[in-house]
């Protein structure tokens, strides 16, 4: 498979976090993604660009909080993030990017 542009309008960054990290021990990894993304456009995405094979994604919604910032009332905005799971002997290392 050969990217695509629109392969790279899907995946947003990687999450860099103590939970993702934890993911890359089961073969996993996390991304944030476009809102309107489904499964099978982040599977296509992930195999094309990286070229490894994916077992599994899930995906969850974190709704954005309310905060105040200078006595203005803000909005976050919504995120969404997909956990890649990884065939074996496939690896994915996200700090050395695109």
């Amino acid at each position: 498979m050969s990217a695509k542009a629109e392969h790279y309008d899907v995946i947003v960054k990687p999450v860099i976090t103590e939970k993702a990290t934890l993911t890359s021990n089961n073969n996993g990894v996390v991304f944030q993604v476009k809102n309107d993304a489904t499964k099978p456009q982040i599977k296509e995405a992930v195999e094309a660009l990286f070229g490894v094979k994916v077992k599994a994604v899930n995906t969850t919604i974190t709704k954005g909080k309310v905060k105040r910032f200078r006595g203005q009332i803000g909005r976050r905005s919504d995120v969404k993030k997909a956990y890649v799971t990884l065939e074996e002997g496939n690896t994915i290392d996200v700090e050395t990017g695109l």
